[in-house]
């Protein structure tokens, strides 16, 4: 089976490659971007099936650069991940087409089965 290509978009560094790194024990191709910028043109340079996305970033929050990414690459499923979730900013990226909407600290199980869940496949 090919190889899920994770893009990690997040401000804080430390999370970035701790998460990075669990991820890539468990099988996965993981490029890391700071901001939504950063993401967008790690995108267009090449193709990530998931984005794992945070909601609060400066320069271009998680909902904006949400609205770029399917905008711009309808066919990469996109998971929220925040640690500043509230009711009106999970139904936002819900309505802008997120496959899902998880609150940091987000168990790595729980992830990884949305991962595989917004692919439409099983783990391994």
């Amino acid at each position: 089976m090919d190889e899920i290509r994770v893009l990690l978009v997040d401000d804080e560094q430390g999370f970035l490659e701790a998460m990075s790194k669990r991820l890539a024990r468990r099988g996965l191709s993981v490029r890391m971007a700071p901001g939504g910028r950063e993401a967008l043109e790690m995108l267009q340079q090449g193709p990530s099936d998931v984005v794992i996305l945070d909601q609060k970033m400066p320069q271009m929050d998680g909902l904006t650069t949400l609205s770029q990414i399917r905008e711009r690459f309808p066919e990469v499923k996109v998971i929220m991940l925040t640690g500043h979730a509230t009711v009106d900013s999970a139904v936002s990226g819900i309505a802008l087409g997120a496959f899902d909407y998880l609150v940091k600290p987000c168990d790595l199980d729980t992830l990884l089965a949305q991962i595989y869940a917004s692919l439409g496949r099983r783990p391994d």
